[in-house]
């Protein structure tokens, strides 16, 4: 009851004009916080009776993971962060949910993942598909299943991992289940790693090649099909084999055999992708070596190999590699997209370069701090598209505006705090109140 006409008597008093209606006394010196919604007892965010978003300390957003150094020009770790959890600003979250960025959730948002860094759940984004792990045949939910088919294969939507083996057979025998259509077999490009093993006995008459497979890196082998990591067996149709980023072949051999216009099969270093000195590769009575002696790499593989015609089937490239293409340079001084050289790697310049025109390096180094020009300005060492406006900094938000030459300054400190403007409009009266003095020989 005391605290209740308490905070009635304080919140009814006369307040300065500055105060916005929200003070513990009359003068000017007596106003609530901006963040408070109600009265307060002090002039501090922790003195308010209400907040307007957060419960605690009374501001507009718990501080952040990352702060402006404006000595650095960078952001960096806040040692002080703390994260949203409901209307609380809380040092950790709840075991049970998830860091994404400097929020407590429940689950990651579709394009991101969780892992576990220093005992703490966190999103970070995808770099390409959400990793996703499904059963493979025989396995959990497929354990059954003795091979992929029209009746299982929407269980393979998305999966990047395999849990397992993956199985073709002829599916005649299974009354009931209607022929796979071949397109469905697209599902296979999102998938990076089978633990098991590939066994290929069957396969669709149009597609000639296994090419739906041109994401796989790792083959793991820790289930083997009579000590067989691959098997490709008695396939007519296929061609080459386009496993465009297989890197890796962890344990058991490779088998094919009997497929009759198979070629760039003895183009492979098989060895390079074993990973023990058991491992063998049984290749034989596939389409004679004579009919495939014009089916060549391509002139920019290097001798590893290729899994198929083209620049983008090479094992490894003679020059230089664009993604999973080898080219025979990077476009350092032209092309529409300006690259370095990081190694034999060709590796695009940040966003904000800015090409240059009179074939000269538009940067060397990835991230906008390694551009020769800025596209469009300057802020330290970085080119960024816009200068600082209310990143928080250590103590403080950071304000800049844009100087003639493109490059950010800071505001001066008696700017009000997020109108730039204002800070620029200040800059240029001094300027053209400097340019008078001189002007009237009252400064030299």
């Amino acid at each position: 009851i005391f605290t209740f006409v308490f905070a009635v008597t304080v919140t009814k008093t006369v307040c300065a004009e500055q105060c916005d209606g929200r003070c513990f006394g009359p003068y000017v010196s007596n106003c609530c916080h901006r963040e408070c919604a109600g009265g307060c007892t002090g002039p501090k965010d922790t003195d308010c009776f209400v907040c307007q978003l957060f419960l605690g300390a009374c501001v507009t957003q718990c501080p952040q993971p990352f702060v402006y150094n404006p000595t650095t020009f960078q952001l960096e770790h806040n040692p002080n962060a703390k994260y949203t959890y409901g209307a609380f600003c809380v040092k950790k979250c709840p075991h049970n949910f998830v860091v994404d960025h400097s929020s407590c959730v429940r689950a990651c948002p579709s394009n991101k993942m969780e892992v576990e860094e220093n005992h703490i759940k966190m999103c970070i984004p995808c770099t390409d598909i959400c990793p996703k792990m499904c059963d493979g045949i025989g396995t959990g939910s497929l354990q059954t299943a003795q091979t992929v088919d029209s009746s299982n294969i929407e269980m393979f939507v998305n999966c990047t991992k395999i849990n397992g083996n993956l199985i073709f057979l002829i599916t005649d025998m299974y009354h009931g289940i209607g022929a796979l259509d071949p397109e469905r077999l697209n599902v296979f490009r999102n998938v990076r790693e089978i633990t098991g093993y590939l066994n290929i006995q069957s396969w669709p008459e149009n597609m000639t090649d296994l090419g739906v497979f041109s994401n796989l890196v790792t083959i793991g082998g820790r289930t083997l099909y009579s000590g067989i990591s691959l098997l490709i067996l008695k396939q007519r149709w296929i061609f080459s084999l386009k496993f465009q980023s297989l890197r890796e072949i962890s344990a058991g051999n490779v088998y094919m055999t009997n497929n009759s216009q198979l070629c760039f099969y003895n183009t492979v270093n098989w060895t390079s992708l074993f990973r023990t000195s058991t491992q063998r590769a049984l290749i034989k009575n596939n389409r004679d070596p004579r009919e495939c002696s014009e089916m060549v790499c391509d002139p920019l593989c290097s001798v590893a190999g290729c899994w198929g015609p083209g620049p983008d089937q090479c094992l490894s490239c003679k020059y230089f590699s664009r993604g999973r293409t080898c080219v025979k340079a990077c476009n350092l001084y032209d092309g529409d997209v300006r690259e370095f050289a990081n190694g034999s790697v060709c590796v695009e310049c940040d966003s904000q370069c800015e090409k240059a025109e009179d074939k000269t390096l538009t940067c060397h180094g990835p991230g906008p701090d390694h551009c020769l020009k800025c596209l469009h300005l300057k802020d330290g060492p970085n080119c960024v598209e816009k200068c600082p406006d209310g990143l928080q900094g250590e103590n403080s938000f950071i304000f800049k505006y844009a100087e003639t030459n493109n490059e950010c300054h800071p505001c001066h400190p008696n700017c009000t705090q997020g109108y730039v403007s204002a800070c620029v409009f200040k800059h240029l009266l001094l300027l053209l109140m400097l340019k008078n003095l001189v002007l009237f020989n009252i400064l030299p």
